[in-house]
């Protein structure tokens, strides 16, 4: 039976659903590469009081990171697909943390986590020591929790910053003072507009060199770097300028599966949100590269791209609700609400072609329960399906 979706230019298709998904898989982390999934938060839509700040439902975002941990990946939390600074605030991203930590060491699982300077009043100007402070106030409580850092890049830092000494006196005075390795991230402003010119330049080859500067001073501080700039020669550049034993861990949305194969000289390891939805297919496709196929890698991994590139298409910051829409249809959370109303940021059309693209991949277990949500939300807005 086929389902009629609507299109951009306002007319509808007839796509007939898949009916061969793959089967679940469970299986341990990757030997050949490091791979983390960003994941998502299961918002609360029962909650009374938006007032009380960001309502998560505990059980089912836990239970979602449980489910990438048994196929192998490692998670990110608390980072730009949680919605930091675009719903959850600093006081339930810190709870996030702590739970997700107590559950990854209870089962020996792969977790990093975002410290940034959210708590800050946005909006207000801040001193580069109160920016320094926020800081560490994240960073000593992701590090109590005994879970890695990933030091998020900072708004406050890039409307404060008076040029490129003041990203190396913040960074190295927080690389001097951790207790472990940080993962360093550079976000770039097609993910938030308001990080452009971070590293104290907008042109990119001389923020690239700051952010190497810092890398290269205190390399024994840096587990890896965080490239999300949507430029794949820019991230192989950057890769082939780090230390020995500092992993590239790209945040390339759009040209991951290269990345991740490497040039034969080198390749990246993963922190990627786009593994939240495609996790299944990135599980295997790590398995592949353990058994020495890189072709079965490509093969896997190279036709999840279209859904990438079409859920981070423009305005780039909102992917987050398509990644929290097909977790919905694929059964994995019980409605499609989204911290902040979120939910609302991407057209109908536009959900209607991330189903049609994730379903064609056969990434809902059940289709059945996909069709019949993808059609219910359609009556929502008096769409015939």
């Amino acid at each position: 039976m086929s389902i009629r979706l609507p299109s951009a230019d306002g007319s509808y298709r007839l796509y007939q659903p898949n009916t061969d998904p793959f089967t679940p898989l469970r299986c341990g982390p990757a030997r050949t590469r490091i791979l983390y999934s960003a994941a998502h938060v299961v918002a609360d839509p029962l909650a009374a009081s938006v007032e009380a700040g960001p309502a998560v439902d505990w059980d089912a975002s836990l239970a979602f990171r449980r489910r990438l941990w048994n196929q192998g990946l490692g998670v990110a939390e608390a980072m730009d697909t949680a919605q930091r600074g675009m719903g959850l605030d600093w006081p339930t991203a810190a709870e996030l943390i702590r739970r997700s930590a107590t559950e990854a060491r209870a089962l020996g699982a792969r977790l990093v986590c975002g410290a940034g300077t959210d708590q800050l009043a946005s909006g207000a100007p801040h001193s580069v020591a109160a920016i320094t402070a926020a800081y560490e106030e994240q960073l000593a409580h992701t590090e109590d929790c005994g879970a890695g850092a990933v030091l998020m890049a900072s708004r406050a830092l890039c409307a404060a910053a008076r040029g490129p000494e003041d990203y190396l006196e913040v960074y190295g005075h927080l690389l001097r003072q951790s207790s472990r390795p940080v993962v360093l991230h550079w976000l770039g402003p097609m993910f938030d507009p308001e990080l452009a010119g971070y590293w104290g330049h907008h042109d990119l080859d001389a923020a690239t060199d700051v952010f190497l500067q810092i890398v290269a001073e205190h390399p024994e501080k840096v587990d890896g770097v965080k490239v999300s700039l949507l430029d794949a020669e820019r991230e192989v550049g950057i890769r082939r300028r780090l230390p020995a034993g500092v992993r590239c861990y790209t945040g390339d949305d759009y040209h991951y599966p290269e990345l991740i194969a490497g040039d034969g000289a080198a390749a990246s390891d993963a922190l990627l949100g786009i593994f939240d939805p495609i996790a299944p297919i990135a599980a295997r496709a790590a398995l592949a590269l353990d058994q020495g196929d890189p072709a079965g890698f490509r093969e896997l991994l190279d036709p999840t791209v279209p859904l990438s590139k079409h859920l981070f298409a423009r305005p780039t910051r909102f992917y987050k609700t398509g990644v929290v829409l097909l977790a919905w249809l694929a059964g994995y959370q019980e409605h499609f609400a989204m911290v902040g109303g979120l939910q609302s940021a991407r057209s109908l059309p536009h959900l209607a072609t991330a189903y049609e693209l994730a379903d064609g991949l056969g990434l809902f277990p059940d289709p059945e329960l996909a069709e019949d949500r993808m059609r219910r939300l359609l009556s929502v807005y008096r769409v015939a399906s």
